[in-house]
């Protein structure tokens, strides 16, 4: 029986592994084990532990990782030494992380120094902020790459990766935006005590690489809001340097009846709220990889999805207030065709488990090669 460990830090790459998770536990060679860590323990960001502990995983494990959002490299070291520490306990065969988090980047440190297989989900991306270091970094640490699409891969083979490692399996969080078993929407308004009939989704985030100008950023973004018209389903950011001071600024949005404010919602019922809203603002890669595939106009704001926002459907603007006050007041004139999904075709799990069967993959070289070109 392997031993696989995923390793979550955020609602965002929790979304990504879930599926991942639940098809290889219904696997009798497989053991599986989930390190949670990073925003699921901070009570501001939902406390989002509690959904995963709701799947009924057999092995979580909790670590509380976080020093302070200026600190990142530090929050970096802590989640080094707690995850080193659960991995010496347990003895996986493979360490599966994903994206560009620092957790993400102390998974794939805990396991290439130990002589431990690390697999990277959703390398060969680009992004254009300090998450790309990441992620590309990542990917020099891990010695397995599930990527979303061919695109990627071949940016991993400019980056010396060998072809052998690289297993094109699309985005996982598309198994579930096309499945059969997402709520109602009655449900999710219900579940949420959201009273709109028409609402729009904000998703804003921090850019590290731009803290110094973010406050005034995110002032002007809220500002915008303020001055429309429609209605607003708020999330908020994730915890990156600059988030405390979004979530400060949302405070002003408290007592008014356009918005409804959550710290965090479970996937499922983000995008049955997502497919139905009028539109999506803000710089979430929601905007960029879910929205376009349910037709869901989008305003994406500054540079943060700067090298990803591909599609001719987004509308992109400057941080300033009569950018974003602009596209405002002409969005409900823009309508987008659905895209087809770029990043797979809703079966990245069975793809995954496929990849997991074949002997070859457990008999990677755990001495890296670098492949020239």
């Amino acid at each position: 029986m392997k031993k696989i460990v995923f390793l979550t830090g955020t609602r965002a790459d929790f979304s990504k592994i879930k599926s991942l998770i639940e098809i290889l536990e219904k696997q009798d060679e497989f053991e599986v084990f989930v390190f949670v860590t990073g925003m699921h323990l901070q009570k501001e960001y939902g406390y989002t532990l509690i959904e995963i502990e709701r799947c009924n995983f057999e092995n979580i494990h909790s670590f509380e990782n976080h020093t302070h959002e200026t600190t990142m490299d530090l929050t970096l070291a802590k989640t080094i030494e707690g995850f080193s520490n659960y991995v010496k306990t347990i003895q996986p065969d493979l360490i599966i992380v994903h994206g560009d988090r620092v957790e993400t980047l102390a998974g794939a440190i805990v396991g290439s120094l130990n002589n431990i297989l690390v697999a990277h989900i959703e390398g060969g991306e680009i992004s254009g902020t300090v998450d790309e270091l990441i992620r590309h970094s990542v990917s020099k640490l891990s010695h397995i790459h599930f990527v979303s699409n061919e695109n990627a891969a071949n940016r991993l083979k400019q980056m010396g990766e060998m072809d052998s490692s690289i297993f094109t399996i699309g985005s996982p969080d598309i198994d579930i935006m096309f499945s059969s078993d997402l709520p109602l929407i009655e449900e999710a308004k219900n579940y949420y005590q959201i009273p709109f009939d028409n609402y729009a989704i904000v998703m804003f985030h921090p850019v590290t690489t731009e803290a110094n100008e973010m406050q005034s950023y995110a002032d002007d973004f809220i500002a915008a809001l303020v001055n429309d018209t429609h209605n607003y389903v708020v999330i908020y950011p994730n915890n990156d340097l600059g988030s405390s001071g979004i979530i400060e600024g949302y405070k002003i949005l408290k007592d008014n009846s356009r918005f409804r404010i959550f710290p965090s919602l479970r996937f499922e019922y983000f995008l049955t709220l997502l497919k139905n809203s009028q539109f999506i603002i803000g710089n979430s890669s929601a905007g960029i990889r879910e929205a376009p595939y349910y037709g869901i106009p989008i305003i994406n704001i500054g540079t943060r999805q700067q090298n990803r926002a591909v599609h001719t459907s987004i509308i992109n603007v400057d941080y300033n207030l009569n950018s974003i006050s602009h596209a405002l007041n002409n969005i409900d004139l823009h309508h987008v065709q659905k895209t087809k999904s770029d990043f797979g075709q809703g079966n990245s799990a069975q793809l995954f488990m496929k990849s997991l069967e074949n002997e070859a993959i457990w008999k990677i070289n755990h001495q890296k090669q670098f492949r020239d070109n």
